[in-house]
Protein backbone atom coordinates (compact mmCIF):
# COMPACT_ATOMS: atom_id res chain seq x y z
CA UNK A 1 0.00 0.00 0.00
CA UNK A 2 2.82 2.42 1.27
CA UNK A 3 4.71 1.79 -2.21
CA UNK A 4 1.34 2.29 -3.91
CA UNK A 5 1.00 5.43 -2.49
CA UNK A 6 4.41 6.79 -3.32
CA UNK A 7 3.98 5.90 -7.14
CA UNK A 8 1.15 8.20 -6.95
CA UNK A 9 2.84 11.17 -5.01
CA UNK A 10 5.54 10.69 -7.43
CA UNK A 11 3.37 10.75 -10.54
CA UNK A 12 1.62 13.75 -9.53
CA UNK A 13 4.61 15.28 -8.86
CA UNK A 14 5.76 14.69 -12.32
CA UNK A 15 2.71 15.75 -13.77
CA UNK A 16 2.84 19.30 -12.08
CA UNK A 17 6.80 19.92 -12.68
CA UNK A 18 5.40 19.80 -16.50
CA UNK A 19 2.63 22.04 -15.98
CA UNK A 20 5.38 23.89 -13.77
CA UNK A 21 7.57 24.21 -16.71
CA UNK A 22 5.08 25.28 -19.22
CA UNK A 23 3.32 27.83 -17.13
CA UNK A 24 7.03 29.06 -16.54
CA UNK A 25 7.51 29.62 -20.60
CA UNK A 26 4.17 31.17 -20.92
CA UNK A 27 4.95 33.74 -18.25
CA UNK A 28 8.37 34.49 -19.31
CA UNK A 29 6.92 34.89 -22.89
CA UNK A 30 7.77 32.01 -24.43
CA UNK A 31 5.59 29.51 -26.50
CA UNK A 32 3.92 26.50 -24.44
CA UNK A 33 5.73 23.61 -25.08
CA UNK A 34 2.31 21.38 -25.37
CA UNK A 35 -0.17 23.65 -26.71
CA UNK A 36 1.72 25.75 -28.42
CA UNK A 37 0.03 29.11 -30.10
CA UNK A 38 1.04 31.21 -33.24
CA UNK A 39 3.03 34.32 -32.57
CA UNK A 40 1.36 37.61 -32.64
CA UNK A 41 2.37 39.66 -35.66
CA UNK A 42 4.73 42.68 -35.92
CA UNK A 43 3.76 45.88 -37.29
CA UNK A 44 4.36 46.05 -41.11
CA UNK A 45 7.78 48.31 -41.82
CA UNK A 46 5.58 50.54 -44.02
CA UNK A 47 3.41 51.05 -40.67
CA UNK A 48 5.70 51.14 -38.41
CA UNK A 49 7.78 54.99 -38.36
CA UNK A 50 4.44 56.55 -39.23
CA UNK A 51 3.11 58.97 -37.16
CA UNK A 52 0.52 62.19 -37.34
CA UNK A 53 0.76 65.08 -35.40
CA UNK A 54 0.54 64.52 -31.93
CA UNK A 55 -2.31 63.15 -30.71
CA UNK A 56 -5.35 64.61 -28.36
CA UNK A 57 -5.06 63.83 -24.78
CA UNK A 58 -7.53 60.90 -24.41
CA UNK A 59 -7.25 59.14 -27.52
CA UNK A 60 -4.04 56.58 -26.71
CA UNK A 61 -2.40 55.40 -23.92
CA UNK A 62 -5.31 56.87 -21.54
CA UNK A 63 -4.40 54.87 -18.36
CA UNK A 64 -1.36 57.18 -18.39
CA UNK A 65 -1.51 59.94 -15.50
CA UNK A 66 -1.83 63.56 -17.36
CA UNK A 67 0.95 65.83 -15.94
CA UNK A 68 -0.28 69.17 -15.69
CA UNK A 69 2.34 71.99 -17.23
CA UNK A 70 1.22 75.75 -16.76
CA UNK A 71 -2.50 74.98 -16.41
CA UNK A 72 -2.68 72.70 -19.16
CA UNK A 73 -3.24 69.03 -19.06
CA UNK A 74 -1.25 66.87 -21.24
CA UNK A 75 -0.31 63.23 -20.79
CA UNK A 76 1.36 60.56 -22.42
CA UNK A 77 -1.59 60.18 -25.16
CA UNK A 78 -0.15 63.19 -26.55
CA UNK A 79 3.28 61.68 -27.17
CA UNK A 80 2.94 61.22 -31.53
CA UNK A 81 1.42 57.74 -32.35
CA UNK A 82 3.70 55.45 -34.34
CA UNK A 83 0.67 54.43 -36.70
CA UNK A 84 1.50 55.90 -39.86
CA UNK A 85 -0.82 57.83 -42.29
CA UNK A 86 1.68 58.86 -45.48
CA UNK A 87 5.64 58.65 -44.83
CA UNK A 88 6.79 61.77 -46.03
CA UNK A 89 10.03 61.84 -47.77
CA UNK A 90 12.74 61.28 -46.05
CA UNK A 91 17.07 61.11 -45.73
CA UNK A 92 19.02 58.62 -44.05
CA UNK A 93 22.83 58.65 -42.61
CA UNK A 94 24.96 55.74 -41.70
CA UNK A 95 27.51 56.58 -39.07
CA UNK A 96 30.38 54.79 -37.57
CA UNK A 97 32.47 54.91 -34.25
CA UNK A 98 34.97 52.38 -33.03
CA UNK A 99 31.89 50.49 -31.05
CA UNK A 100 29.04 51.32 -32.97
CA UNK A 101 27.62 50.59 -36.81
CA UNK A 102 24.39 53.64 -36.80
CA UNK A 103 21.65 54.89 -39.13
CA UNK A 104 19.75 58.20 -38.38
CA UNK A 105 16.83 59.16 -40.23
CA UNK A 106 16.17 63.12 -40.87
CA UNK A 107 12.49 62.29 -39.95
CA UNK A 108 12.57 63.55 -36.43
CA UNK A 109 16.80 62.27 -36.39
CA UNK A 110 15.14 59.46 -34.96
CA UNK A 111 17.99 55.95 -34.61
CA UNK A 112 16.39 53.09 -36.61
CA UNK A 113 19.21 50.87 -37.33
CA UNK A 114 22.38 50.02 -34.97
CA UNK A 115 24.83 47.32 -35.37
CA UNK A 116 27.84 46.30 -32.81
CA UNK A 117 31.85 46.39 -34.08
CA UNK A 118 32.07 44.04 -31.24
CA UNK A 119 29.35 41.56 -31.09
CA UNK A 120 29.01 39.40 -34.03
CA UNK A 121 25.66 38.12 -35.51
CA UNK A 122 26.21 34.15 -34.25
CA UNK A 123 24.16 33.57 -37.95
CA UNK A 124 26.45 35.21 -39.71
CA UNK A 125 29.74 36.10 -38.11
CA UNK A 126 31.16 38.29 -40.65
CA UNK A 127 28.50 40.94 -39.54
CA UNK A 128 27.70 42.87 -36.24
CA UNK A 129 24.70 42.28 -34.16
CA UNK A 130 21.76 44.29 -35.09
CA UNK A 131 19.68 45.91 -32.06
CA UNK A 132 17.98 48.93 -33.18
CA UNK A 133 15.95 48.16 -36.70
CA UNK A 134 13.28 48.94 -39.01
CA UNK A 135 12.52 45.82 -41.28
CA UNK A 136 10.23 43.53 -41.87
CA UNK A 137 11.19 41.12 -39.32
CA UNK A 138 11.74 43.39 -36.66
CA UNK A 139 10.77 47.37 -35.55
CA UNK A 140 13.18 48.74 -32.59
CA UNK A 141 13.49 52.29 -32.68
CA UNK A 142 14.54 55.25 -30.82
CA UNK A 143 12.46 58.54 -30.51
CA UNK A 144 12.38 61.95 -29.28
CA UNK A 145 9.91 64.83 -29.58
CA UNK A 146 8.18 67.92 -28.27
CA UNK A 147 4.22 67.66 -26.66
CA UNK A 148 2.46 70.97 -26.38
CA UNK A 149 -0.60 72.39 -25.53
CA UNK A 150 -4.04 70.44 -26.68
CA UNK A 151 -4.45 71.12 -30.43
CA UNK A 152 -0.55 72.54 -30.63
CA UNK A 153 1.70 70.73 -32.75
CA UNK A 154 5.25 71.44 -32.32
CA UNK A 155 8.28 69.53 -33.79
CA UNK A 156 8.13 65.60 -33.12
CA UNK A 157 9.89 62.30 -34.15
CA UNK A 158 7.30 63.44 -37.44
CA UNK A 159 8.45 66.34 -38.44
CA UNK A 160 10.89 66.06 -41.29
CA UNK A 161 14.63 67.63 -40.26
CA UNK A 162 17.56 68.90 -42.07
CA UNK A 163 20.93 67.59 -41.30
CA UNK A 164 24.23 69.47 -40.74
CA UNK A 165 27.25 69.01 -42.81
CA UNK A 166 30.15 67.35 -40.60
CA UNK A 167 31.56 63.79 -40.22
CA UNK A 168 30.25 60.83 -40.10
CA UNK A 169 32.56 58.29 -39.03
CA UNK A 170 35.04 58.44 -36.07
CA UNK A 171 38.60 58.72 -37.09
CA UNK A 172 42.13 57.71 -35.51
CA UNK A 173 42.65 60.09 -32.72
CA UNK A 174 39.28 61.52 -32.55
CA UNK A 175 37.13 61.32 -29.38
CA UNK A 176 33.83 62.56 -30.31
CA UNK A 177 31.82 63.01 -33.16
CA UNK A 178 28.69 65.25 -33.15
CA UNK A 179 25.39 64.83 -35.63
CA UNK A 180 22.80 67.87 -35.86
CA UNK A 181 19.40 67.79 -36.77
CA UNK A 182 17.74 70.87 -37.43
CA UNK A 183 13.77 71.05 -37.77
CA UNK A 184 11.44 73.94 -39.44
CA UNK A 185 9.73 76.43 -37.04
CA UNK A 186 6.46 74.97 -36.20
CA UNK A 187 3.70 76.46 -34.12
CA UNK A 188 6.76 79.29 -33.81
CA UNK A 189 9.40 76.35 -32.43
CA UNK A 190 12.59 75.61 -33.95
CA UNK A 191 13.82 72.07 -32.27
CA UNK A 192 18.10 71.32 -32.71
CA UNK A 193 18.98 67.85 -32.10
CA UNK A 194 22.42 67.07 -31.15
CA UNK A 195 23.92 63.49 -30.88
CA UNK A 196 27.43 63.40 -29.72
CA UNK A 197 28.99 60.10 -29.97
CA UNK A 198 32.20 58.89 -27.85
CA UNK A 199 34.81 56.35 -28.86
CA UNK A 200 34.44 53.44 -26.96
CA UNK A 201 31.18 54.24 -25.47
CA UNK A 202 27.92 52.94 -26.08
CA UNK A 203 26.19 55.25 -24.52
CA UNK A 204 24.93 58.31 -26.76
CA UNK A 205 24.79 62.37 -25.65
CA UNK A 206 21.79 63.73 -26.88
CA UNK A 207 21.05 67.20 -26.77
CA UNK A 208 17.42 68.45 -27.40
CA UNK A 209 17.73 72.30 -27.61
CA UNK A 210 14.08 74.23 -28.51
CA UNK A 211 14.19 78.05 -29.62
CA UNK A 212 11.08 80.19 -29.16
CA UNK A 213 11.21 82.32 -32.77
CA UNK A 214 7.33 83.37 -31.92
CA UNK A 215 5.80 86.72 -30.49
CA UNK A 216 4.27 84.58 -27.63
CA UNK A 217 5.01 82.14 -24.40
CA UNK A 218 5.10 79.01 -25.02
CA UNK A 219 4.89 75.92 -22.86
CA UNK A 220 6.43 72.24 -24.31
CA UNK A 221 7.12 68.76 -22.79
CA UNK A 222 10.18 66.78 -24.16
CA UNK A 223 9.29 63.27 -25.13
CA UNK A 224 11.80 60.35 -25.34
CA UNK A 225 10.48 56.82 -26.00
CA UNK A 226 11.60 53.35 -27.06
CA UNK A 227 9.63 51.53 -29.45
CA UNK A 228 9.60 47.62 -29.95
CA UNK A 229 7.77 44.86 -31.05
CA UNK A 230 6.63 41.94 -28.69
CA UNK A 231 8.50 39.14 -30.29
CA UNK A 232 11.35 37.42 -28.89
CA UNK A 233 14.98 38.43 -29.85
CA UNK A 234 15.80 35.38 -32.65
CA UNK A 235 16.98 31.98 -31.87
CA UNK A 236 16.20 32.28 -28.12
CA UNK A 237 16.02 28.52 -26.55
CA UNK A 238 12.60 27.10 -25.54
CA UNK A 239 14.24 25.06 -22.77
CA UNK A 240 15.55 28.41 -20.53
CA UNK A 241 13.71 31.74 -20.92
CA UNK A 242 14.86 35.34 -20.39
CA UNK A 243 13.24 38.84 -20.06
CA UNK A 244 12.41 41.02 -22.94
CA UNK A 245 10.28 44.18 -22.46
CA UNK A 246 10.65 47.18 -21.25
CA UNK A 247 11.90 47.93 -17.83
CA UNK A 248 11.65 51.46 -15.12
CA UNK A 249 14.49 52.16 -12.76
CA UNK A 250 13.87 54.61 -9.98
CA UNK A 251 15.87 55.25 -6.66
CA UNK A 252 12.04 54.41 -4.64
CA UNK A 253 11.42 51.27 -6.53
CA UNK A 254 14.15 50.11 -7.85
CA UNK A 255 14.19 47.99 -10.73
CA UNK A 256 10.56 47.20 -12.22
CA UNK A 257 10.40 44.93 -15.00
CA UNK A 258 6.83 45.07 -17.29
CA UNK A 259 5.84 42.03 -19.50
CA UNK A 260 4.28 43.14 -22.82
CA UNK A 261 1.17 40.95 -21.83
CA UNK A 262 0.64 43.31 -19.17
CA UNK A 263 0.97 46.61 -20.95
CA UNK A 264 -1.97 44.51 -23.47
CA UNK A 265 -3.98 44.00 -19.82
CA UNK A 266 -3.24 47.85 -19.17
CA UNK A 267 -2.25 46.02 -16.14
CA UNK A 268 1.55 47.64 -15.61
CA UNK A 269 3.15 48.59 -12.20
CA UNK A 270 5.71 50.79 -11.76
CA UNK A 271 6.52 54.49 -10.65
CA UNK A 272 5.06 57.25 -12.63
CA UNK A 273 6.23 60.39 -11.43
CA UNK A 274 9.93 60.54 -10.46
CA UNK A 275 12.95 62.54 -10.80
CA UNK A 276 15.54 60.42 -11.24
CA UNK A 277 15.88 56.81 -13.17
CA UNK A 278 15.60 55.81 -16.78
CA UNK A 279 13.36 53.66 -18.79
CA UNK A 280 14.85 50.69 -20.97
CA UNK A 281 13.75 48.40 -23.65
CA UNK A 282 15.66 44.53 -22.38
CA UNK A 283 16.58 41.55 -24.00
CA UNK A 284 19.34 38.48 -23.43
CA UNK A 285 22.57 40.41 -23.83
CA UNK A 286 21.25 43.75 -24.85
CA UNK A 287 19.43 46.92 -23.60
CA UNK A 288 18.25 50.09 -24.77
CA UNK A 289 17.43 53.21 -22.43
CA UNK A 290 16.99 56.52 -22.26
CA UNK A 291 18.39 58.34 -19.35
CA UNK A 292 17.72 62.30 -17.96
CA UNK A 293 19.81 63.53 -15.19
CA UNK A 294 19.34 63.60 -11.56
CA UNK A 295 16.25 66.17 -10.28
CA UNK A 296 14.73 66.41 -13.73
CA UNK A 297 10.57 65.66 -13.19
CA UNK A 298 9.54 63.43 -15.67
CA UNK A 299 6.42 61.25 -16.23
CA UNK A 300 6.76 57.38 -17.22
CA UNK A 301 4.92 55.93 -19.46
CA UNK A 302 4.14 52.55 -21.54
CA UNK A 303 1.79 51.50 -24.15
CA UNK A 304 0.65 49.59 -26.99
CA UNK A 305 0.56 51.49 -30.20
CA UNK A 306 -0.02 49.18 -32.27
CA UNK A 307 -0.54 45.03 -33.33
CA UNK A 308 2.39 43.49 -31.56
CA UNK A 309 4.18 47.10 -31.01
CA UNK A 310 4.97 48.73 -27.81
CA UNK A 311 6.56 51.95 -26.30
CA UNK A 312 8.62 53.16 -23.09
CA UNK A 313 9.53 56.38 -22.36
CA UNK A 314 9.47 59.49 -20.16
CA UNK A 315 7.66 62.97 -20.55
CA UNK A 316 9.68 66.23 -19.20
CA UNK A 317 8.08 69.39 -19.19
CA UNK A 318 9.71 72.73 -19.15
CA UNK A 319 9.59 76.19 -18.02
CA UNK A 320 7.60 78.21 -20.24
CA UNK A 321 9.82 79.76 -23.09
CA UNK A 322 9.41 83.77 -23.68
CA UNK A 323 9.88 85.03 -27.40
CA UNK A 324 13.38 84.61 -28.18
CA UNK A 325 14.53 82.38 -25.65
CA UNK A 326 15.90 78.64 -25.95
CA UNK A 327 15.93 75.61 -23.79
CA UNK A 328 18.18 72.76 -24.05
CA UNK A 329 17.60 69.48 -22.31
CA UNK A 330 19.71 66.80 -22.24
CA UNK A 331 19.64 62.94 -22.09
CA UNK A 332 21.58 60.38 -22.99
CA UNK A 333 20.91 57.07 -25.02
CA UNK A 334 22.17 54.01 -24.20
CA UNK A 335 22.23 51.10 -26.98
CA UNK A 336 24.93 48.39 -26.02
CA UNK A 337 25.30 44.78 -24.88
CA UNK A 338 25.04 44.50 -20.83
CA UNK A 339 28.46 44.48 -19.79
CA UNK A 340 28.04 44.84 -15.89
CA UNK A 341 30.95 46.69 -14.93
CA UNK A 342 30.47 49.35 -17.72
CA UNK A 343 26.71 49.75 -17.25
CA UNK A 344 27.99 50.74 -13.27
CA UNK A 345 29.81 53.34 -14.53
CA UNK A 346 27.14 54.84 -16.98
CA UNK A 347 24.37 55.61 -14.55
CA UNK A 348 23.30 54.35 -10.95
CA UNK A 349 21.11 50.80 -11.39
CA UNK A 350 21.37 50.51 -15.24
CA UNK A 351 23.49 47.44 -14.37
CA UNK A 352 20.53 45.64 -13.09
CA UNK A 353 18.82 45.93 -16.89
CA UNK A 354 21.38 42.43 -16.44
CA UNK A 355 18.51 40.69 -14.59
CA UNK A 356 19.12 38.21 -11.99
CA UNK A 357 16.06 37.78 -10.56
CA UNK A 358 16.03 37.17 -6.77
CA UNK A 359 19.17 35.78 -6.54
CA UNK A 360 21.00 39.44 -7.26
CA UNK A 361 22.21 39.39 -3.69
CA UNK A 362 24.55 36.09 -4.45
CA UNK A 363 24.69 36.56 -8.21
CA UNK A 364 26.78 40.03 -8.42
CA UNK A 365 29.64 38.96 -6.12
CA UNK A 366 29.69 35.54 -8.04
CA UNK A 367 29.80 37.55 -11.29
CA UNK A 368 32.56 40.10 -9.70
CA UNK A 369 35.09 36.71 -9.02
CA UNK A 370 34.53 35.43 -12.05
CA UNK A 371 35.27 38.08 -14.03
CA UNK A 372 38.51 38.73 -12.10
CA UNK A 373 39.37 35.10 -12.33
CA UNK A 374 39.10 35.82 -16.31
CA UNK A 375 41.80 38.39 -16.05
CA UNK A 376 44.41 36.13 -14.60
CA UNK A 377 43.42 33.07 -16.71
CA UNK A 378 42.21 35.07 -20.12
CA UNK A 379 39.42 32.06 -20.97
CA UNK A 380 35.91 32.29 -19.92
CA UNK A 381 35.57 28.54 -19.96
CA UNK A 382 38.47 28.14 -17.81
CA UNK A 383 37.23 30.58 -15.45
CA UNK A 384 34.15 28.69 -14.84
CA UNK A 385 36.21 26.03 -13.99
CA UNK A 386 38.11 28.03 -11.68
CA UNK A 387 35.16 29.57 -10.33
CA UNK A 388 33.53 26.18 -9.52
CA UNK A 389 36.63 25.79 -7.60
CA UNK A 390 36.59 27.90 -5.79
CA UNK A 391 33.06 27.59 -4.63
CA UNK A 392 33.75 23.88 -3.69
CA UNK A 393 36.57 24.59 -1.80
CA UNK A 394 34.40 27.38 -0.14
CA UNK A 395 31.64 24.94 0.47
CA UNK A 396 34.30 22.21 1.35
CA UNK A 397 33.21 21.44 5.13
CA UNK A 398 29.78 21.81 4.41
CA UNK A 399 29.89 18.64 1.88
CA UNK A 400 32.35 17.17 3.77
CA UNK A 401 29.42 16.58 6.65
CA UNK A 402 27.07 15.42 3.77
CA UNK A 403 29.11 13.16 2.33
CA UNK A 404 30.11 11.52 5.89
CA UNK A 405 26.40 11.09 6.48
CA UNK A 406 26.12 9.37 2.74
CA UNK A 407 28.94 6.91 3.71
CA UNK A 408 27.41 6.34 7.38
CA UNK A 409 24.12 5.57 6.04
CA UNK A 410 25.96 3.20 2.86
CA UNK A 411 27.67 1.27 6.07
CA UNK A 412 24.53 0.31 7.58
CA UNK A 413 22.43 0.00 4.57
CA UNK A 414 23.00 -4.05 4.74
CA UNK A 415 21.46 -4.13 7.50
CA UNK A 416 18.26 -1.61 6.37
CA UNK A 417 18.04 -3.75 3.28
CA UNK A 418 17.72 -7.24 5.47
CA UNK A 419 15.01 -5.68 8.27
CA UNK A 420 13.21 -4.10 5.36
CA UNK A 421 13.03 -7.60 3.81
CA UNK A 422 12.08 -9.79 6.84
CA UNK A 423 9.19 -7.01 8.14
CA UNK A 424 7.84 -6.03 4.50
CA UNK A 425 4.58 -7.37 5.92
CA UNK A 426 4.41 -5.48 9.23
CA UNK A 427 4.85 -1.62 7.94
CA UNK A 428 4.88 -0.29 11.57
CA UNK A 429 7.05 -2.35 12.92
CA UNK A 430 9.24 -2.19 10.01
CA UNK A 431 9.67 2.23 10.56
CA UNK A 432 9.61 1.12 14.34
CA UNK A 433 12.91 -0.91 13.74
CA UNK A 434 14.21 1.20 11.10
CA UNK A 435 14.44 4.57 13.68
CA UNK A 436 15.95 2.05 16.14
CA UNK A 437 19.09 1.18 13.51
CA UNK A 438 19.34 4.85 12.99
CA UNK A 439 19.39 5.85 16.89
CA UNK A 440 21.79 3.15 17.10
CA UNK A 441 24.76 4.37 14.97
CA UNK A 442 23.56 7.81 14.99
CA UNK A 443 22.93 8.29 11.91
CA UNK A 444 20.16 11.32 10.67
CA UNK A 445 18.90 9.79 7.10
CA UNK A 446 18.56 13.92 5.93
CA UNK A 447 21.67 14.71 7.38
CA UNK A 448 23.28 14.30 3.86
CA UNK A 449 20.40 16.53 1.91
CA UNK A 450 20.69 19.64 4.55
CA UNK A 451 24.33 20.73 3.72
CA UNK A 452 23.44 20.16 0.13
CA UNK A 453 20.21 22.22 0.10
CA UNK A 454 22.29 25.17 1.93
CA UNK A 455 24.13 25.63 -1.17
CA UNK A 456 21.11 25.45 -3.90
CA UNK A 457 21.04 29.39 -4.13
CA UNK A 458 24.83 29.73 -4.40
CA UNK A 459 24.92 27.43 -7.76
CA UNK A 460 21.43 28.87 -9.03
CA UNK A 461 22.70 32.29 -8.54
CA UNK A 462 25.72 31.24 -10.69
CA UNK A 463 23.61 29.83 -13.39
CA UNK A 464 21.90 33.17 -13.69
CA UNK A 465 25.36 34.64 -13.69
CA UNK A 466 26.53 31.90 -17.04
CA UNK A 467 23.35 32.90 -18.61
CA UNK A 468 22.83 36.16 -18.64
CA UNK A 469 26.57 37.49 -19.09
CA UNK A 470 27.26 38.67 -22.58
CA UNK A 471 31.04 37.52 -21.97
CA UNK A 472 30.00 34.37 -22.80
CA UNK A 473 28.43 34.90 -26.43
CA UNK A 474 30.76 34.31 -28.77
CA UNK A 475 33.62 33.29 -26.41
CA UNK A 476 35.84 29.82 -27.00
CA UNK A 477 36.90 27.84 -24.32
CA UNK A 478 38.53 24.65 -26.57
CA UNK A 479 38.52 22.82 -29.33
CA UNK A 480 34.80 22.22 -30.65
CA UNK A 481 33.52 24.81 -27.96
CA UNK A 482 34.06 27.75 -30.14
CA UNK A 483 30.48 29.66 -27.93
CA UNK A 484 30.29 29.24 -24.61
CA UNK A 485 26.69 30.69 -24.79
CA UNK A 486 25.48 27.98 -27.53
CA UNK A 487 24.95 24.49 -26.99
CA UNK A 488 27.64 22.02 -27.62
CA UNK A 489 27.30 21.15 -31.59
CA UNK A 490 28.47 17.68 -31.13
CA UNK A 491 26.80 17.18 -27.51
CA UNK A 492 30.00 15.85 -26.10
CA UNK A 493 29.62 18.09 -22.94
CA UNK A 494 25.86 17.04 -21.89
CA UNK A 495 27.15 13.02 -22.71
CA UNK A 496 29.98 13.72 -20.27
CA UNK A 497 27.86 15.51 -17.75
CA UNK A 498 24.80 13.00 -17.88
CA UNK A 499 27.76 10.41 -17.23
CA UNK A 500 29.02 12.32 -14.47
CA UNK A 501 25.17 12.42 -12.89
CA UNK A 502 24.63 8.92 -12.84
CA UNK A 503 28.14 7.95 -11.08
CA UNK A 504 27.79 10.35 -8.79
CA UNK A 505 24.26 8.94 -8.41
CA UNK A 506 25.80 5.52 -8.09
CA UNK A 507 28.26 6.29 -5.25
CA UNK A 508 25.16 7.40 -3.41
CA UNK A 509 23.37 4.80 -0.95
CA UNK A 510 20.31 3.28 -2.43
CA UNK A 511 17.47 4.57 -0.26
CA UNK A 512 15.93 1.52 1.42
CA UNK A 513 12.06 2.14 -0.70
CA UNK A 514 13.19 0.17 -4.03
CA UNK A 515 10.58 2.97 -5.90
CA UNK A 516 12.78 5.46 -4.40
CA UNK A 517 15.84 4.06 -5.69
CA UNK A 518 14.57 3.30 -8.95
CA UNK A 519 13.38 7.10 -9.65
CA UNK A 520 16.68 8.08 -7.77
CA UNK A 521 18.08 6.85 -11.53
CA UNK A 522 15.39 8.21 -13.64
CA UNK A 523 15.36 11.87 -12.45
CA UNK A 524 18.75 12.42 -13.46
CA UNK A 525 18.54 10.88 -16.80
CA UNK A 526 15.49 13.24 -17.33
CA UNK A 527 17.02 16.51 -16.19
CA UNK A 528 20.18 15.54 -18.46
CA UNK A 529 17.76 15.44 -21.59
CA UNK A 530 17.60 18.87 -20.88
CA UNK A 531 21.30 20.04 -20.72
CA UNK A 532 21.68 18.90 -24.29
CA UNK A 533 20.25 22.17 -25.59
CA UNK A 534 21.43 24.41 -22.51
CA UNK A 535 24.46 26.68 -23.53
CA UNK A 536 28.01 24.88 -22.99
CA UNK A 537 29.12 27.38 -20.38
CA UNK A 538 26.16 26.42 -17.99
CA UNK A 539 26.76 22.28 -18.73
CA UNK A 540 30.75 22.84 -18.27
CA UNK A 541 29.89 24.08 -14.93
CA UNK A 542 27.64 21.37 -14.08
CA UNK A 543 30.40 19.22 -15.39
CA UNK A 544 33.18 20.93 -12.94
CA UNK A 545 31.00 20.68 -10.25
CA UNK A 546 29.82 16.80 -10.78
CA UNK A 547 33.77 15.74 -11.00
CA UNK A 548 34.69 17.82 -7.83
CA UNK A 549 31.92 16.38 -6.11
CA UNK A 550 32.60 12.68 -6.95
CA UNK A 551 36.08 13.21 -5.94
CA UNK A 552 35.68 14.68 -2.83
CA UNK A 553 32.57 11.57 -2.08
CA UNK A 554 35.41 9.04 -2.83
CA UNK A 555 38.38 10.26 -0.86
CA UNK A 556 35.72 11.27 2.32
CA UNK A 557 34.27 7.33 2.14
CA UNK A 558 37.61 5.96 1.95
CA UNK A 559 39.19 7.77 4.70
CA UNK A 560 36.40 6.41 6.85
CA UNK A 561 36.59 3.00 5.97
CA UNK A 562 33.38 2.93 3.62
CA UNK A 563 34.80 1.83 0.30
CA UNK A 564 33.48 3.50 -2.49
CA UNK A 565 30.98 0.98 -4.34
CA UNK A 566 28.17 1.66 -7.37
CA UNK A 567 25.18 0.67 -6.01
CA UNK A 568 22.71 0.02 -8.91
CA UNK A 569 19.04 -0.22 -8.89
CA UNK A 570 17.30 -3.03 -10.10
CA UNK A 571 14.77 -2.47 -12.34
CA UNK A 572 12.87 -5.71 -11.88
Amino acid sequence: MNDIRRTILWVIFGFSMVLLWDQWQIHNGQRPTFFPQPAAPTAKPSEAPGASAPAAAGTAASAVPAPVVSGQQTSASAVPSHQATAAPARQQVEVKTDVLRLRFDTEGGSLVHSAFVKYADLNARDKGFVLFDESKERVYLAQSGWIGAAGTSLPNHKTTMTLAPGERELKAGQDSLELRFESPEVSGLQWIKTYVLKRGAYDITVRHELINKSANSQTAQLYLQLVRDGNKPEGESAFYSTFTGPAVYTEAKKYQKVEFSDIEKNKMEHEKQTDNGYVAMVQHYFASAWLLGQGVQREVFMRKVDTNLYSVGMIAPIEPLAPGASKTVEARLFVGPQEEKALEAIAPGLELVKDYGWFTILAKPLYWLLFELHKVINNWGWAIVALVLVIKIAFYWLNAKAYQSMAKMKAINPRIMEMRERLKDKPQEMQMAMMKIYREEKVNPMGGCFPIMVQIPVFIALYWVLLSSVEMRGAPWIGWISDLSAPDPYFLLPIVMTLTTLLQTALNPLPPDPLQAKLMWFMPLIFSVMFFFFPAGLVLYWITNNILSIAQQWMINTRMGVPPQFNLPKFK
